[in-house]
């Protein structure tokens, strides 16, 4: 349970992040991949929302993935929540790539 609990937390982070990024004011683009630059963004507001979506998509799918973690201790379950989440972060990667980045990216 407690294990689930901690899933649960670092989900809702996601969620929060999400969140954050949708209903920004700031026009600043928030940064998907850590310790990159971000690149020059045509329309910001729009981007923020897109990628506040993605992530709280993410911490969604993520939290419905821990619930095999309800199960008792030694649950074959598990192995749904580690390949699903590493499914989930080469989609959530995917999708930003071919579909935020490329709807978004500032033509020259």
């Amino acid at each position: 349970m407690l294990v689930f609990l901690i899933w649960l937390f670092i989900s809702c982070s996601f969620i929060i992040l999400g969140l954050y990024a949708f209903n920004s004011k700031k026009e600043a683009a928030f940064g998907f991949w850590a310790n990159a630059e971000v690149f020059p963004v045509n329309n910001i507001k729009s981007y923020n929302r897109a990628v506040g979506k993605l992530w709280c998509t993410f911490g969604a799918v993520l939290a419905v993935l821990g619930l095999p973690l309800l199960k008792e201790q030694n649950s074959p379950y598990i192995l749904l929540s580690i390949l699903g989440v590493m499914a989930e972060s080469i989609v959530a990667m995917a999708v930003y790539v071919t579909v935020i980045e490329k709807k978004y990216r500032k033509k020259s």
